[in-house]
């Protein structure tokens, strides 16, 4: 009888700090369709991280660049941007206005199989509280390459209204790899350490407004 009573008396002050728990947890966020989206420029693909939801991104030609709105995260690509060797990849990139939470978005390098299941890239991203990330896919498991998001003066944080513009650059030599942004390397390694055949590319995270005034592919020598 005792533990009984006991066992009562905890669950009557438990209940409270469960209440309180479920009270104070973050609202979920969720991804937001966009509307006119699922068309893109041409020589464009796109996939979504859920696949199938290609159309409810937004990517239009736009005052000499692109215009990208989303819903779900996505990858964007042109095969013609596919190379083998040295190159030089960069993204002039402005997000347009915060997002309710830090998303990233950035360059991917090494694209093979971006249709099927055994998709991977190694993606270099940035995010609106002045962080850094480089990641690898391969299928549906992503690993680190650095070990968290990484804070970085180089980058640009938002200004009053929310807007950031920012330059990334990968550039992958015959023995060094360079990850930068707005001309301040902020990462080197081995060139081995990610593929350097295959697809280059963008990564944009879920629920970003984002314009892109340059985005180029160059072979070095």
């Amino acid at each position: 009888m005792r533990f009984a009573r006991c066992f009562t008396a905890l669950m009557i002050l438990a209940t409270p700090v469960a209440a309180q728990a479920k009270k104070g947890t973050k609202p979920a966020d969720p991804d937001k369709p966009v509307a006119g989206g699922g068309h893109l420029p041409a020589g464009w693909s796109a996939r979504t991280d859920e696949k199938g939801k290609e159309p409810e991104t937004k990517f239009v030609v736009m005052d000499k660049g692109y215009h990208v709105t989303l819903g779900p995260a996505a990858i964007f690509w042109r095969a013609s941007d596919k190379v083998e060797g040295p190159f030089r990849s960069v993204l002039l990139i402005t997000q347009t206005k915060r997002s309710e939470h830090p998303e990233g978005y950035g360059i991917f390098v090494g694209g093979q199989g971006l249709t099927g299941d055994d998709e991977k890239y190694t993606y270099f991203l940035i995010r609106q509280d002045g962080k850094y990330l480089i990641k690898r896919r391969i299928g549906g498991a992503t690993t680190n390459i650095t070990s968290t998001w990484t804070a970085h003066p180089a980058i640009v944080r938002p200004n009053a209204v929310g807007e950031m513009t920012n330059r990334l650059e990968v550039i992958i030599g015959r023995d060094r790899l360079a990850f930068a942004i707005n001309g301040k390397e902020v990462y080197t390694a081995d060139p081995r350490l990610v593929d350097g055949t295959g697809i280059v590319g963008l990564r944009l995270n879920h629920n970003l407004d984002l314009h892109i005034d340059e985005f180029a592919v160059t072979k070095q020598k």
